[in-house]
């Protein structure tokens, strides 16, 4: 998983290196390649949005039917499956989505943590032999040669430079070499040095501000996209938008400020771009928009279908009417007979004059 993550942070890290030969700080860079980023998942972020805009149309069909059906579960359940294929919802239809910003947020660390392999693109066998001979040093190699080893030898390198040798030969050319030193002196973003980890660093450094801002980036863009959207979460939902940017803001404080700043440039991009989103793509729009297909799509099966030349409407009422009077005619004839006969046979009672024997 390391490599495929490795993998992904290298194709990043030329981007990021782009930005940062043009910049000349890791800060700015960042930056410029948080928009870039951007601009490639906007299409993911535009179908989230969809899923989001649609999951609230259901929720609020789902909420009518299980008012109706109150007192019968089994119905509601079979109501509710019914929408959802009528509304084409799945319950895994945001995942996606949500897939590709984290495959994103694990090439970004990556680029990071190793820049010598991944922003850089130096052999990785180069690096591993720089650690090894680090390693060596006494009181140096326990404190560089770890996870982020490749961050302390960028951001120590011109100290370090003249150790990481190999049978007496650098272990980097001079081209190499170069472009860390140029490299290492672009971590400086307005007083806070990206390179360094806010939970090894001072008070003094200001680093805190990352974690802090993660947190708050994060928990104030949702809380403000909810009451543009008119949603409104209670619960264990509600806990979670406070628990996920703590969670963040802890990851933020344990790792090099480039990741954590990182997220914070993301935060504030991602809200800007679900304001933009939220004025074409927010429920109502959505459901306009859903209703305006049905009735397009209405009207080409409609087109679509067979000419039938319809009945002469007027010739069958006509001849519906005179069969009714035919029958109503027949009726009162048939009356008529009737009463004929038995006035006849009542007249015959009353003028017999026979005797009785």
């Amino acid at each position: 998983m390391e490599a495929i993550f490795n993998f992904i942070g290298g194709i990043f890290g030329y981007i990021l290196w782009s930005a940062f030969y043009l910049t000349k700080n890791y800060g700015i860079a960042i930056i410029l390649f948080t928009i870039v980023i951007k601009i490639l998942l906007f299409p993911f972020s535009v179908k989230q949005q969809k899923s989001m805009a649609s999951n609230a149309r259901f929720q609020q069909k789902q909420k009518e039917i299980m008012d109706k059906y109150k007192n019968d579960r089994v119905k509601a359940n079979e109501e509710i499956q019914k929408l959802m294929a009528k509304e084409n919802v799945s319950p895994t239809a945001g995942c996606m989505p949500m897939l590709a910003p984290m495959l994103v947020l694990f090439g970004i660390y990556y680029s990071v943590i190793n820049p010598l392999t991944n922003t850089l693109h130096i052999a990785s066998g180069k690096v591993s032999s720089a650690l090894a001979s680090l390693n060596t040093l006494p009181g140096i190699g326990t404190t560089i040669n770890g996870r982020y080893g490749e961050i302390s030898i960028v951001k120590y390198f011109s100290s370090l430079q003249s150790y990481l040798k190999v049978d007496s030969k650098p272990v980097f050319s001079q081209a190499e070499a170069d472009s860390i030193n140029e490299f290492s002196k672009g971590f400086n973003f307005c007083g806070l040095d990206l390179l360094a980890t806010p939970s090894q660093s001072s008070w003094e450094s200001m680093l805190w501000l990352i974690p802090v801002l993660c947190f708050l980036t994060s928990v104030g863009s949702m809380l403000i996209m909810q009451i543009i959207n008119g949603t409104k979460m209670q619960g264990c939902m509600m806990l979670m938008i406070f628990l996920m940017p703590l969670f963040t803001a802890w990851i933020a404080y344990s790792v090099p400020g480039a990741v954590g700043f990182y997220w914070v440039v993301s935060n504030i991009l991602g809200f800007v771009q679900s304001m933009i989103m939220s004025k074409f793509y927010s429920p109502a729009i959505m459901e306009a928009r859903t209703e305006a297909e049905r009735v397009v799509l209405r009207l080409q099966q409609e087109s679509d279908a067979e000419f039938v030349e319809a009945p002469d409407f007027d010739a069958m009422m006509t001849k519906i009417s005179d069969e009714t009077k035919t029958e109503a005619k027949i009726k009162s004839t048939s009356k008529k007979n009737s009463k004929s006969k038995r006035s006849s046979k009542t007249n015959d009672k009353s003028s017999y004059l026979g005797r009785k024997r």
